[in-house]
């Protein structure tokens, strides 16, 4: 499959995602309220930022289907990074008020224990979300796309929520009202942990930062490809879902061009076969043995 038409498939999770988030949030907020349930309210504040997250992703997607042009020679595929940090600014902003309303709910006067009916929606909830998680990570594996993933991740978070929430509500019911608060409050906090993991991911990545133990694992298939006598420099980044590549090997001085040139297609074969990496640029130096003495 070529990257755009895996860019298309993966906006079918995020379509996913967002009309099970419309439908679980309009019913846990509805229910929440007329239940008296903070833990419910807050689960479906949550999944309300969720959409926004979910909208990213897919406007993410959308952009990054572009193909270069004379301003983007590279394509548009940072579009993905650029949404999800402005999301991560959005689930922030929700999750501090869910812990301030959780906040207030401790210092309340007099607290109503809610109903049993609000604990099963959470648990149905869950369940819903645990099939849209597993949908979507099929799908991110199989199209090798790495923020449909995280929106994949996102969704098991969201189903382990509606779990604690339901706990809180049981508990609530079997005498210990401030479970309920204490759920809430512990929704509020995981959204601000997911809010603050989606920006410095995406910090990260604009800032060209790279994991140096994946560059490790690279370097291992640059050094087992023939021809290769050594490698002075190898550098990643991410541009979207993608690897852009670049390496500066070494190779015998007594070779042709049309000999080196070989080695460079096979570096590019193996990268593209072992790590789904379609964007390597191979710089060629010879390989002098005077300098290893």
């Amino acid at each position: 499959m070529e990257p755009y038409d895996q860019l298309k498939e993966g906006e079918k999770g995020a379509w996913v995602s967002i009309v099970a988030y419309v439908l679980l949030s309009t019913l846990k907020i509805a229910i929440g309220y007329l239940t008296a349930s903070a833990a419910l309210t807050a689960d479906g504040i949550n999944n309300t930022t969720d959409i926004v997250v979910s909208l990213a992703v897919l406007i993410g997607l959308r952009i990054s289907r572009k193909p270069p042009d004379r301003d983007h020679p590279y394509g548009h595929k940072r579009a993905e990074t650029i949404a999800s940090l402005v999301a991560s600014f959005i689930m922030a902003a929700a999750g501090l008020q869910v812990v301030l309303g959780a906040a207030k709910s401790f210092f309340a006067d007099e607290r109503t224990t809610p109903s049993l009916l609000a604990a099963w929606v959470a648990l149905g909830a869950a369940v819903i979300m645990w099939g849209v998680y597993m949908y979507n990570s099929r799908l991110a594996k199989r199209i090798q796309n790495q923020s449909l993933m995280a929106a994949a991740q996102d969704n098991r978070a969201d189903a382990l929520v509606s779990i604690g929430a339901a706990v809180g509500i049981f508990g609530a019911r079997f005498g210990l009202p401030v479970l309920d608060a204490v759920a809430a409050l512990a929704v509020g906090l995981i959204i601000l942990k997911t809010a603050w993991d989606i920006f410095s991911d995406a910090a990260h990545t604009l800032t060209d930062g790279f994991d140096d133990q994946q560059l490790k694992v690279y370097e291992e298939t640059l050094t087992t490809t023939p021809g290769v006598k050594g490698i002075k420099d190898i550098r990643a980044r991410v541009h979207g879902s993608s690897v852009l590549l670049d390496v500066v090997v070494e190779v015998s001085a007594e070779l042709s061009v049309g000999q080196s040139h070989d080695i460079s297609d096979e570096i590019e074969r193996r990268m593209l076969q072992e790590h789904h990496i379609r964007n390597v640029h191979v710089h060629i130096e010879p390989f002098e043995e005077q300098e290893r003495s």
